[in-house]
This record gives C-alpha cells, sequence and structure tokens, in this order.
C-alpha cells in the first residue's frame, strides 16, 4: 500500500503549492521557523551565560517593556536579589553586572512574544481570507497551542528556580528546549508540505519511515543535550573517546534509585549523550549507505549522503566543544548544528513523502 502510493505520486502530475495559492503560507511558516530557531540559539546564550533567573516575574504583556530610569533597574535588581541564585552565587553583584544578564533574559523573552506575534497575527488574516484550505488549519491550530503550551513551560522552568534552587530544574530546561524544537521541526514539515518535491521515486517504501526514524531520534538527542545543559554536565569528563579514563566508566548507577542517574548524574546523562550520538551516527550512515545501494543518483539519496554528513560534523564539533570545556562560541555553534541538523532531517523525510495535496473539501492524502 505504501509502496504503491509513493509509485504513484512520484509518477503522477501533483498539485503544487502555487496552485493552491499557499505560496504566501508556506513564505510565512519558514519565517516562524527561522524565528524560532533564533529563539533557540538565544536561550542557549542565556543558559550558558546563567542569565535566565534575572527576570523574577512573568508579565506576558507589559514585561515587553524593560526597564526605562534608573529607579526601575534598581526596582528589578531587587527582586534579584531575593533569589537564592543572587544570595548563594552572585552576592554582591553590581547593577551593570545585572543589566549584562537580564538583557539575555529579556531579549529571549521578547523573541519568544514575537514568535507568537509573527504566527498569530498572518494566521487570523489568511484565515479571514479565506487563504488557508480546510485540512491545513488543523496543522496551524496545532502549532498555536504548541506555542501557548511552550510560553507556559517557559514559565514553569523559571519558577524552578526562584524559590530553592540556585538555577532550574534541568527535567523543566530539558523539556522546554526539546518543546520548542517540536515546533520548529512541525513548523518545518507543514511547509515543506507546500512546496513542489523531487518526483524521484524514493530508495524504497520504508525509506519515509526510516527518515522519519532520524528526526526523533535527533529530538531525543537534543532532550539529552537539555538535560547536558541543565545539569553543567560537560563542564567534567572533558576527553574523548574515553570517559574517565574507561570506555565506561564507574559510577554510572550510583544515585538510587537507580532510574535518577540518567536524570541527575551528571557523568550518566554526558554517557548517554554520546551515546546517542553514537547512535544517531550509525543509523544516518546505514541510511545514506541503503539509498546509495537501492537509489544511486537520486535526490533522496544524495539528501541521506548530506544528512550523514551534517551527522559528523556535529559530531565533530561536540566532542570540540567538550575538549576545550564548553567555551560560549562553540556551545553555541553546537547548538546551532542540531538545529541546522534538525531542520535538514525533517526536510529529508517530508521530501520522502511528497506534496500535501487538496481538494475544495478534503486533502486526497497524507495523515500527517
Amino acid at each position: 500500500m505504501i509502496s504503491s502510493t509513493l509509485t504513484t505520486t512520484s509518477s503522477q502530475a501533483r498539485p503544487t503549492y502555487a496552485s493552491h495559492g499557499t505560496g504566501a503560507i508556506r513564505a510565512w511558516l519558514y519565517i516562524v521557523a527561522l524565528l524560532v530557531a533564533a529563539l533557540v540559539l538565544v536561550g542557549g546564550a542565556t543558559r550558558l551565560t546563567n542569565s535566565g533567573l534575572s527576570i523574577t516575574e512573568w508579565k506576558p504583556i507589559h514585561g515587553v517593556i524593560p526597564p526605562l530610569s534608573l529607579q526601575e533597574w534598581q526596582e528589578e535588581f531587587a527582586l534579584y536579589q531575593r533569589i537564592p541564585e543572587y544570595r548563594e552565587i552572585n552576592q554582591g553583584m553590581s547593577l551593570d553586572a545585572f543589566k549584562s544578564i537580564y538583557w539575555w533574559e529579556w531579549t529571549h523573552r521578547f523573541l519568544a512574544r514575537a514568535v507568537g506575534f509573527v504566527f498569530a497575527l498572518p494566521l487570523i488574516i489568511f484565515w479571514i481570507k479565506g487563504r488557508i484550505p480546510p485540512t491545513l488549519k488543523p496543522r496551524l491550530v496545532g502549532i498555536l497551542a504548541l506555542g501557548a503550551v511552550q510560553g507556559g513551560i517557559g514559565w514553569w522552568m523559571v519558577a524552578s528556580g526562584l524559590s530553592e534552587r540556585t538555577d532550574v530544574s534541568q527535567y523543566r530546561l530539558a523539556v522546554h528546549l526539546t518543546t520548542a524544537c517540536v515546533i520548529f521541526a512541525y513548523t518545518l514539515w507543514v511547509a515543506r508540505g507546500l512546496a513542489p518535491h523531487s518526483r524521484d521515486v524514493p530508495p524504497s517504501a520504508d525509506s519515509v519511515w526510516a527518515a522519519g526514524g532520524i528526526v526523533m531520534l535527533a529530538l531525543c538527542q537534543i532532550y539529552l543535550g537539555g538535560l547536558v545543559a541543565g545539569l553543567d554536565a560537560g563542564q567534567g569528563y572533558n576527553t574523548w573517546p574515553l570517559m574517565a579514563g574507561q570506555w565506561v566508566p564507574d559510577g554510572l548507577l550510583a544515585i538510587s534509585p537507580a532510574w535518577r542517574n540518567f536524570f541527575e548524574n551528571a557523568m550518566t546523562v554526558q554517557f548517554m549523550h554520546r551515546m546517542g550520538a553514537y547512535v544517531l551516527f550509525i543509523v544516518t550512515f546505514i541510511h545514506a549507505a541503503a539509498a546509495l545501494w537501492l537509489g544511486a543518483g537520486t535526490t533522496h539519496a544524495r539528501r541521506a549522503v548530506v544528512l550523514f554528513l551534517m551527522v559528523a560534523l556535529q559530531a565533530g564539533l561536540g566532542i570540540t566543544t567538550l575538549l576545550l570545556h564548553v567555551p560560549l562560541g562553540f556551545a553555541l555553534a553546537h547548538q546551532m548544528g542540531a538545529i541546522a541538523l534538525l531542520a535538514f532531517a525533517v526536510a529529508h523525510a517530508r521530501g520522502l513523502k511528497g506534496t500535501y495535496e487538496f481538494t475544495p473539501t478534503r486533502r486526497v492524502k497524507d495523515v500527517f
């Protein structure tokens, strides 16, 4: 069934995004995805500069205006001085030093608001003008809903570091990062579904599922990266390929009960992140080799090879970042590489699946 569907859609003339008047929608979604990628990158910088707790209140509307006078800056600083991070780590911080971390967090929140505005306003306009095919509407509403949930997750994360901890919960940080990447990936998925795709037959009927699995593996690796960041796990065990002088270091299950090690033990979390990278490397290598064997010369095979090379480059960047003890520039480059890799993996998988096909009342194929 899958094989016949793929063959049919590759050999028959298919409507393109232009024939449905959805070119503007596609461009808009790409802009949204770009803003989400910028938001993730600034969020990484906010974490790496320990700036995430500098704004201690959640003001969705009024919070868009930063302090404009010395008095307002002093009021914000006084709020920060009440939390454990200031009392236990930054005691005696100057107002100027506070401003430097405040601006990172303010920029992060400003970008989050900008993403919401840039998505919601055009959505309303396209909807009112009848430019959105009926079966595309649930997908766009789903992205909007995910964005609203993400705003709540962001504050839930920040709140974890305002009363007892000196940083945010690594659990909540990883969820916040991964949810942002899910929004990014699904926005790209929908946008790519509105674009013309190669008419080359996929290497096999199962290629789309393999490519989709790679997207899931990339998201899992990003989640593990969030745990690494939340625990500052990259600051230790800065050797490769051995870790603490061993292939499998002692102490991976030092915490009881054992399951907590996979979320709270810095050694175990870093080890799992390393293993995740090896798995992704092997899987993309096999995927590329199979694509070349079954569909040499096709667009899909070339993209599979590029995807593997991107994974190899990202792995090398991660190793370099670790060996250099996580300098800010390399850490941000590693995070940017993860976003770029996820984007290409999504585009590759969506390209194998083909272009959305709409009718006046329903979409002909494709359940996602």
